[in-house]
């Protein structure tokens, strides 16, 4: 064979190669782009923000302190509460305790001073009333001296009343008021002291600060994002599936995942996929349109992929269909 025909045999090779390639077809791709799990800090309350120990991009760890909000208003209710909580206790301990003996002493001391008075006030009735009817004594003297002695007895019965309290101690029913009292005002003290904790943003997870919507001073409204994290060791690939290779794919299938410029595909497997198609309701379309429907669908990736970027596009290549 002479090196023209050869020549011309490879150029035939290379050629029929090269048709071959163009009319075969390429894989079917679904597009994306990386994306990691993630989580909102909202303030508790509408206060302002008095500390910010991070900025945006940075890393943290669990626990870490991120920023804090004024606890002024906070801690005056806690300090509020727990003064409750001692006149409470101090309630209770009286009311367990009863009388002191001082107490029960001068009520008996009353009650004597009373049954005195009583029966000279009695005493005192009785001279007056023979006198009545001899006219030494008005009628308006004798009405107020059967006044005074009944007086006087009221006063006993007083006095022997309020010795019985002493004597009888404490009724169950205010010492079970006064716990229920000093119980409501514990949960309430411990209520403040989570909410005063909360004041202070303190990361769930490791992550990275990817939002701070909001600046030292600001006074973010109740609900509001304070910071958004990223978090998780490595993204996932956010993608949207065709309508006509929805049906081949299935949770835990191993697919191809190209992340930008880079060549070597990382493996990752589906880990979800939406049951119900975005952009336009399967409803409205009907025909041909039916193609156009997309399912969302996330890919897991492994440890390869640890490091990579938020938002990078990714294309994923899918299960070609069996014939």
């Amino acid at each position: 064979m002479s090196r023209a025909d050869l020549l011309k045999g490879l150029c035939v090779a290379v050629v029929s190669t090269a048709l071959l390639a163009a009319c075969a077809k390429s894989p079917p791709q679904a597009l994306g782009t990386l994306e990691y799990d993630r989580i909102t800090l909202p303030a508790v309350v509408s206060e302002r923000l008095v500390a910010v120990h991070v900025r945006e991009g940075q890393r943290v760890h669990k626990g870490q302190l991120l920023m804090q909000l004024n606890p002024a208003q906070a801690q005056a209710a806690l300090s509020a509460d727990e003064a409750r909580i001692e006149q409470q206790q101090a309630l209770l301990d009286e009311r367990v305790a009863g009388p002191r003996k001082e107490d029960i002493a001068q009520a008996r001391a009353n009650l004597k001073a009373a049954q005195a008075r009583s029966r000279e006030a009695r005493a005192y009735l009785a001279r007056v009333r023979p006198l009545t009817g001899a006219d030494y004594v008005s009628a308006a003297a004798m009405d107020s001296a059967r006044a005074a002695a009944g007086q006087a007895d009221a006063q006993v019965d007083a006095a022997r009343a309020a010795l019985d309290v002493l004597l009888h101690g404490t009724r169950p029913e205010q010492i079970a008021q006064t716990r229920a009292a000093l119980a409501a005002a514990k949960d309430q003290a411990q209520a403040q002291r989570v909410l005063l904790d909360k004041l202070r943003i303190i990361a769930p997870r490791d992550g990275i600060i990817d939002s701070l919507p909001y600046r030292l001073g600001d006074q973010a409204p109740v609900g509001a994002p304070l910071a958004v994290l990223l978090v998780g060791a490595t993204p996932y690939a956010r993608i949207y599936v065709p309508e006509p290779r929805r049906a081949a794919l299935h949770d835990g299938d191993a697919v191809r995942v190209y992340v930008g410029a880079r060549k070597k595909p990382y493996v990752g497997h589906i880990r979800m996929i939406h049951s119900e198609p975005v952009y336009t309701p399967y409803y409205a379309l009907n025909g041909e349109d039916v193609a156009r429907l997309s399912y969302l669908a996330q890919v897991a990736l492994g440890p390869d992929a640890a490091g990579l970027p938020a938002g990078l596009p990714v294309r994923v290549a899918l299960p070609q269909d069996k014939p």
